[in-house]
């Protein structure tokens, strides 16, 4: 890590105010897409084979290690300055120009409207890769969770603005405004960073050449993805099943919906910053020890009401809300804190591409066989499976993640 970081010529408010803004921009770019787009597309009349590509538009966010180490080494020059405000200018340009485009065309016109928006998400993945290693080489160990707890509840906030604001714009002033407006909160979010947390960054000298081989040769990266991969399996499998169990249980989809966008802005957000603040208190150990009992708590509670239909609605509502929405973001802000701290900071881009993809990977993975198993075996048998992994894995975690002293 750079000494004239280390001595403050960066301030952490600043770090932290520059990243968190790119981190909600992400995000809204991910509720645009993934949230509001098949919505639209279909009162369109698009039909749904043409809306099953959206998901193709995630490609990159699942890819984008295998170009990492190319746009680490542009980062971070042998000599000068850390290019890190220059990736995320151009990457922050065209996403910026290919949302303004997405708004010119009609959401009936699938394949050019998908066409420019992976366009688009090539753009954030990259700007993510510049943000990630820009944040784990500026802020301190100390400093991690308060780092996540900026990831992760950005990634709350911006899901809230660009699956909810934007849905209720469309409604109101139509598709066109609706983007046009969205291109004008990415420019003010990606601010923050270019004009404060990176500028008047030191000249420095670098001998290390950023590479997956030199990421995958260390054993604390390897012991990391193992990490992510469990917890992840964990953590994220059973939420896929969530919606799906509530509308079976008699809840509307606009209830649900309503939930999701509280859920996101209220219980996530405040998750998010109240899981930065444990791992300070406590540690990332105990926090995702915590996090995946809780979670295991939660999912027994919805197998238990599969198999009885006893809980009441209410409940069911409060458990909803605290796995997919509270917990996950608690849980999540430890795990990506351990991500920091595993990575290494000469090249801290990758190593935490790396994690990201993993994480990316798994949750793909599971979401798939987490539809089988509930088909197959019934709501009651999927989640007190779940729940039984979650319980299962914290000891692993526990001895994977190295234990730490609390810090005051």
């Amino acid at each position: 890590m750079s000494e004239a970081v280390q001595t403050g010529k960066v301030s952490p408010l600043l770090v932290l105010s520059g990243i968190g803004g790119l981190y909600v921009a992400q995000s809204v770019i991910g509720g645009i897409t993934w949230t509001g787009l098949p919505a639209i597309m279909r009162s369109e009349g698009v039909p749904l084979d043409q809306i099953g590509y959206v998901s193709l538009i995630a490609l990159p966010w699942a890819l984008k290690f295998l170009w990492s180490p190319w746009v680490e080494r542009y980062r971070l020059p042998p000599a000068g300055k850390n290019r890190s405000a220059e990736i995320v200018a151009i990457g922050g340009l065209i996403c910026v120009v290919g949302l303004f485009l997405a708004g010119n065309l009609s959401p009936g016109e699938a394949m050019p409207l998908l066409g420019c928006l992976t366009i688009v998400a090539f753009a954030a993945s990259t700007v993510d890769i510049a943000c990630d290693g820009f944040a784990v080489q500026s802020l301190a160990k100390a400093e991690h969770g308060w780092g996540n707890a900026a990831q992760v509840g950005g990634a709350y906030l911006g899901s809230a603005i660009g699956g909810g604001l934007f849905l209720f714009l469309v409604g109101i002033f139509g598709w066109s405004w609706a983007a046009w407006t969205m291109t004008a909160v990415l420019v003010l979010l990606g601010l923050p960073f270019l004009l404060g947390a990176a500028r008047n960054l030191p000249e420095e000298a670098r001998q290390h050449v950023p590479s997956l081989g030199a990421a995958l040769k260390r054993l604390e990266l390897r012991r990391g993805l193992l990490v992510s991969a469990v917890f992840v399996v964990a953590q994220k499998t059973a939420m896929g099943m969530i919606g799906p169990f509530l509308v079976d249980a008699g809840f509307d989809v606009a209830t649900i919906g309503l939930l999701n966008g509280l859920g996101s802005i209220f219980v996530g957000l405040g998750a998010a910053l109240l899981g930065g603040l444990c791992v300070r208190l406590w540690g990332v150990r105990a926090v995702l020890v915590l996090s995946l009992l809780i979670q295991a708590a939660f999912l027994a509670l919805f197998s238990f009401a599969a198999f009885t239909r006893l809980l009441p609605e209410s409940l069911l509502v409060i458990a909803a809300i605290g796995s997919s929405s509270g917990i996950m973001a608690f849980g999540f802000v430890a795990l990506y804190a351990q991500f920091m701290r595993w990575s290494d900071p000469k090249q801290a881009g990758v190593d935490f591409t790396l994690f990201q993809c993993m994480d990316a990977l798994v949750s793909i993975i599971g979401g798939m066989l987490a539809g089988q198993v509930a088909n197959a075996f019934g709501y009651g048998i999927f989640f007190g499976c779940a729940a039984a992994l979650a319980v299962g894995a914290a000891p692993a975690i526990a001895t994977a993640a190295k234990p730490e002293n609390a810090v005051a």
